[in-house]
C-alpha cells in the first residue's frame, strides 16, 4: 500500500522561505498526480498546488508567484518551495497522490482528486 511521508515544517518570519518534501513509497510514483493542500484552524482545506505525472502544474491564486511545486521521480519525492511567506500561509500542510487518470488541471486543487494522503506538517509564519 502506498505511503506518503511529509517532512517537518517549521516556523519562520514573514518574508522567509521553507521547503517541504513528501516522500512516496509503495507505488509507481511517476504515474501519479500529486498535490499540496493546507488547512488553517477554523478554515476549510485549501488546494495549494498540484502537478501532473507529466509535470504540468497549477497553483492557487493565493500562492502563485511565491510557491513552486516540483517532483523528482527518481527519488519518489514531491517538493513545495515556499518563498516570501506571509502570516496567512500559516496552516497544516498535507501532500496527496492519485493514479493519473485525466482530469482538468483545475481539479488538481480539489481534494476529491486524490485517494492517498500524507500526514500533516505545521507551517507557522509570524509577522
Amino acid at each position: 500500500q502506498g505511503q506518503l511521508v511529509v517532512s517537518e515544517g517549521g516556523s519562520v518570519q514573514a518574508g522567509g522561505a521553507l521547503r517541504l518534501s513528501c516522500a512516496a513509497s509503495g507505488y509507481t510514483y511517476s504515474n501519479y498526480r500529486m498535490g499540496w493542500f493546507r488547512q488553517a484552524p477554523g478554515k476549510e482545506r485549501e488546494g495549494v498546488a498540484g502537478i501532473r505525472s507529466a509535470g504540468s502544474a497549477i497553483y492557487a491564486d493565493s500562492v502563485k508567484g511565491r510557491f513552486t511545486i516540483s517532483r523528482d521521480n527518481a527519488k519518489n519525492t514531491l517538493y513545495l518551495q515556499m518563498n516570501n511567506l506571509k502570516p496567512e500561509d500559516t496552516a497544516m500542510y498535507f501532500c496527496a497522490a492519485n493514479f493519473e487518470n485525466w482530469r482538468p488541471i483545475l481539479w488538481l486543487l480539489r481534494g476529491e482528486s486524490y485517494n492517498f494522503w500524507g500526514q500533516g506538517t505545521q507551517v507557522t509564519v509570524s509577522s
